[in-house]
């Protein structure tokens, strides 16, 4: 590897929120790091994504361990809703024994941590990764904006991550037209009161809604299902939902991110870690990606400083496994369970009928 410019100790790619997390706790433990971001870092313009937008009480904690404490609505726990035959309407819910959560705009949390690392002088490059080569004291990333070189490399860079890609993470999706891998989601805000503190999760027939509270008069509306399903279409699916938001205005246009199952080899290369959906994703089902992808940065960092160089990834690798294991299992149950129809139209009905095993799930998800 030529030699030139300076060595990080840590080069975080991708400026989302677990990224930027990421970045916050290596400085706090005196590393030299810098994060790359092909579209910056920027309160006043923060990024936007398809999103729940709901921080379950381990993330809201996570974040404000941070330094950081972004606007939103309460949130008191998660409610599940289905109509069956003949309109029948079932509800389970429960809430949140670890206390409350918290609904916040993706563009709020996003401006909150950008604030944040810029105060705390986190440098941030206006870079996008096109490949990468390591040896076994450093890797030296090829970017639109020339070399960049670190002792070690955190991949934060989302469901199609080019850093999971160039370290030979990557594993090659199903075969065109498997439904495992054809799940994504849309995702728009409506201006309307929320009318409970709860996530509420509706089951159509094959999509899932989801309702956020972000604001005293705005809500989330996610809507997740099969590739090619339009939010106005999923949406239909869903009259008690529909009911809900009748005469409200739309405040944003859809955004949409898929497909949602990504697959990697491992979370450590080298000395590449990737952390977040750069890490491999499973679903949305949950709801707990930001929890998953902030536990996962700071185990990262923790195993950076904490350990021997040739340990590293190894520690990595068993933190990380831990970290994600209820969100790894509990997520892809139920995305087994809802593909059958027979199975999926029972869900909320044994949910309602199991409340302990619905609150023991939940509280699980939410730690």
């Amino acid at each position: 590897m030529p030699p030139g410019g300076p060595v990080h100790d840590l080069v975080v790619v991708g400026g989302g929120p677990v990224g930027l997390a990421g970045a916050l706790r290596a400085a706090a433990a005196g590393l030299d790091v810098v994060v790359l971001e092909p579209r910056g870092v920027d309160p006043a313009a923060p990024v936007d994504k398809a999103c729940g937008e709901g921080l379950l009480p381990g993330a809201l904690a996570a974040v404000r361990d941070l330094g950081v404490d972004p606007p939103g609505a309460l949130l008191t726990g998660i409610a599940y809703s289905s109509q069956g035959p003949g309109g029948r309407a079932w509800r389970a819910e429960h809430d949140f024994a670890a206390g409350p959560g918290r609904g916040v705009r993706r563009t709020a949390l996003h401006a909150a941590l950008a604030a944040r690392v810029l105060e705390v002088g986190v440098p941030v490059r206006r870079s996008r990764v096109l490949d990468l080569a390591q040896d076994g004291a450093r890797v030296q990333l090829a970017t639109d904006d020339g070399p960049v070189r670190g002792r070690w490399v955190l991949g934060c860079d989302g469901l199609h991550s080019a850093v999971r890609r160039a370290a030979g993470l990557e594993v090659a999706a199903g075969r065109p037209g498997a439904r495992w891998s054809a799940r994504f989601g849309v995702r728009r805000h409506a201006a309307v009161a929320p009318w409970s503190s709860r996530v509420e999760v509706h089951w159509g027939r094959d999509v899932e809604g989801y309702v956020t509270p972000v604001g005293p008069q705005e809500v989330g509306v996610a809507v997740l299902g099969p590739r090619g399903t339009s939010f106005e279409a999923g949406l239909a699916q869903l009259p008690g939902l529909v009911e809900r938001l009748q005469g409200a205005g739309w405040t944003t246009a859809a955004r949409g991110a898929g497909p949602l199952r990504q697959r990697a080899r491992g979370v450590a290369s080298g000395r590449v870690l990737l952390a977040g959906d750069a890490a491999g994703y499973v679903d949305a089902l949950t709801g707990e990606g930001l929890r998953v992808g902030l536990a996962a940065a700071e185990a990262a960092v923790r195993a950076l400083t904490t350990g021997r160089s040739r340990w590293v990834a190894d520690a990595y690798e068993c933190a990380w496994r831990r970290e994600t294991r209820s969100f790894r299992v509990v997520t892809a149950a139920l995305l087994a369970a809802s593909r059958p129809a027979p199975l999926r139209a029972g869900l909320v009905p044994l949910a309602v009928a199991a409340p302990p095993v619905f609150g023991a799930v939940v509280d699980r998800l939410a730690q």
